[in-house]
């Protein structure tokens, strides 16, 4: 008899937090999830002596594979041993869980044995009650292996698995399906640290954290009614992030403004600027929409056919990468829990057509400064509109909200105050007729500030930061 034996790497989030005090700490423990979602099926495989045709699917910090059931107590035995051994390396922060069911029946069925076995499995059925009342140590000691890790790039990607070996991983054999891609410095010696990223962008010198994944993922995955249709979904996804991050970070644009934290699984994350990030964002989804259009088009629902991200900037360009990446994750699920297809950006969550429309009005009111010579002092003008200090203090801001909603000519004269088109040409006051038409829709009877106004200000006023210094 056949066993199906799923695995996932649990804890993180919370690792690379712990590890995030620097680019290639964070990049590091990205990295070392990865590889080993890799390697640790690979292992077992060779510990047990089978083939290695047996793994079904593996990356994204999980695998599948397919056991004689014969062999499941030494695999039990071997796992358990890996995680130990995992646990001693992360300071306890990262651990495997596996659940395994025989091949019988649909593969509905199967799945939910998995999963319920998994649920089982990962919460305190999984506390190893031998090192329960040991004294807990907070440790970093693997901090300078995983930073050398990321560093050793692309090399390090070829990694096995020794439980012997620091960090479980020997560096052997061909190299895992990961992007690589980091953006470099001036003299091509070295990865660009994250204040690099910083100054080169426009405007604001400011770098920031991408973080995106397929929307209603697991539910896709549930959806499959034979492990022959499941199959063939696991192998699309991953090819296409490894794929199409580090291809798309070799553009022009991106390829000295971003650089590759993970990528594979259902996701992705970037650091760099954080004006690439935007653009990043926006090809990532029509590439991704152009691809499950393709791939997904006989398969009904509307899961897994969209993607949503998160972004996150940080404070000051000398910050840890830690926080970053956690208000990112935020970000990110603040995006996945609007709508699907959105994007988390400036505090508004938009639709991959509202983002289009955003990136237009930007580059719409920033014409109006470089080539019609108008003052920046418009875009604080139009900032007055969307005052943030309305979420703090609402009992103070209700009737502002509403007389502003309900009086859409101070917007008009606000902007006819900043933008005077006296003896100005044709083309300005069409520019500025229409910047006056995109901030303002018509909903449930009145006027309203359109979100995509906000981030497209935001956006512009970031862009010509340095210049007003």
């Amino acid at each position: 008899m056949q066993v199906f034996l799923q695995g996932k790497i649990l804890g993180a989030d919370g690792f690379v937090e712990a590890y995030g005090r620097n680019l290639n700490g964070i990049g590091g423990a990205c990295l070392y999830i990865s590889l080993l979602s890799e390697a640790v099926p690979r292992g077992l495989l060779d510990h047990l002596k089978l083939s290695q045709e047996l793994l079904g699917s593996s990356g994204g910090g999980q695998f599948l594979v397919l056991l004689p059931a014969e062999s499941m107590p030494e695999a039990h035995a071997f796992l358990t041993k890996t995680t130990r051994k995992l646990a001693g390396f992360t300071g306890n922060r990262l651990r495997l869980a596996w659940a395994a069911t025989e091949n019988l029946g649909a593969w509905t069925d199967v799945r939910k044995r998995l999963d319920a076995e998994m649920v089982r499995w990962s919460g305190l059925n999984a506390l190893d009650a031998a090192d329960l009342f040991s004294p807990f140590e907070e440790s970093l000691a693997g901090a300078g292996w995983l930073e050398d890790l990321f560093a050793a790039l692309p090399d390090s990607a070829a990694a096995v698995l020794d439980l012997d070996a620091p960090g479980l991983l020997r560096r052997e054999g061909e190299p895992h399906t990961v992007a690589t891609h980091r953006a470099l410095t001036d003299n091509g010696e070295a990865p660009a640290s994250l204040e690099e990223l910083a100054s080169r962008a426009a405007g604001r010198k400011a770098w920031g954290i991408l973080r995106g994944e397929i929307d209603q993922f697991e539910t896709r995955l549930r959806r499959a009614q034979s492990v022959e249709e499941y199959m063939p979904l696991t192998a699309f996804f991953k090819p296409f992030f490894t794929g199409e991050v580090q291809v798309l970070c070799t553009q022009g644009a991106f390829w000295r403004k971003v650089t590759v934290l993970s990528a594979g699984g259902h996701g992705f994350a970037v650091a760099g600027s954080w004006d690439a990030l935007i653009e990043f964002a926006r090809e990532m989804q029509r590439l991704y929409h152009r691809t499950a259009e393709e791939v997904l088009r006989d398969s009904p629902g509307p899961e897994a056919k969209t993607m949503s991200m998160g972004l996150a900037m940080a404070a000051d360009p000398a910050s840890e990468p830690a926080p970053v990446w956690a208000e990112a994750a935020r970000q990110l699920g603040i995006a996945k829990s609007s709508a699907r297809d959105s994007v988390s950006i400036f505090g508004r969550v938009l639709d991959s057509k509202q983002l289009s429309e955003a990136a237009d009005l930007k580059d719409l009111m920033l014409r109006l400064v470089d080539e019609f010579g108008a003052s920046p002092q418009f875009l604080g003008e139009l900032g007055a509109f969307y005052r943030e200090t309305d979420r703090i203090l609402p009992a103070r801001s209700q009737h502002r909200l509403a007389e502003t909603q309900q009086r859409p000519w101070r917007l008009h004269r606000r902007l006819n105050r900043v933008l005077d088109s006296e003896g100005r040409p044709r083309e300005f006051q069409k520019a500025r007729a229409a910047v006056q038409a995109a901030f303002l829709t018509r909903g449930q009877g009145q006027l309203k500030l359109k979100p995509s106004g906000r981030v497209a200000l935001e956006w512009a006023r970031l862009a010509k930061e340095a210049e007003s210094i």
